[in-house]
């Protein structure tokens, strides 16, 4: 059996170990953002940088709106994090992300375990 979007999400995994392989742990979310932009232009992964996403309430729009960190290959939301381990509402926060996009695939990434880079693939719906 095969994984939803397993091509795409193998390649987002390893621009995430070639940024973790070259900063390791310990900077601000919006420095491994930055890096992995670089990656992505240079592995030609199509992506858009904290797009804007409206939010409805029973067919209302609503003020607030959300901002992923990326959205790649138009189906992937990347939600990164620098903290000591990944969190339940880091969790809950992407699955969020998921239903304001309507996608089915994301991946939460941790860049601040000391030992390792965390990555989490999540299906929703």
């Amino acid at each position: 059996m095969s994984l939803i979007l397993e091509e795409e999400t193998y390649s987002l995994r390893g621009a995430v170990f070639e940024v973790y392989k070259e900063m390791g742990c310990g900077f601000l979310e919006a420095v491994y953002q930055e890096c992995l932009e670089i990656e992505f232009r240079r592995c030609e992964v199509p992506y858009v940088v904290q797009p804007e996403l409206k939010l409805n309430y029973k067919g209302s729009l609503l003020q607030h709106t959300y901002k992923p960190d990326f959205i790649c290959y138009d189906k992937i939301v990347l939600e990164l994090k620098a903290a000591k381990e990944i969190a339940p509402e880091h969790k809950a926060q992407l699955i969020n992300y998921l239903k304001a996009t309507n996608l089915k695939v994301g991946l939460l990434i941790n860049f601040g375990s000391h030992s390792k880079v965390q990555i989490e693939r999540l299906v929703f719906g």
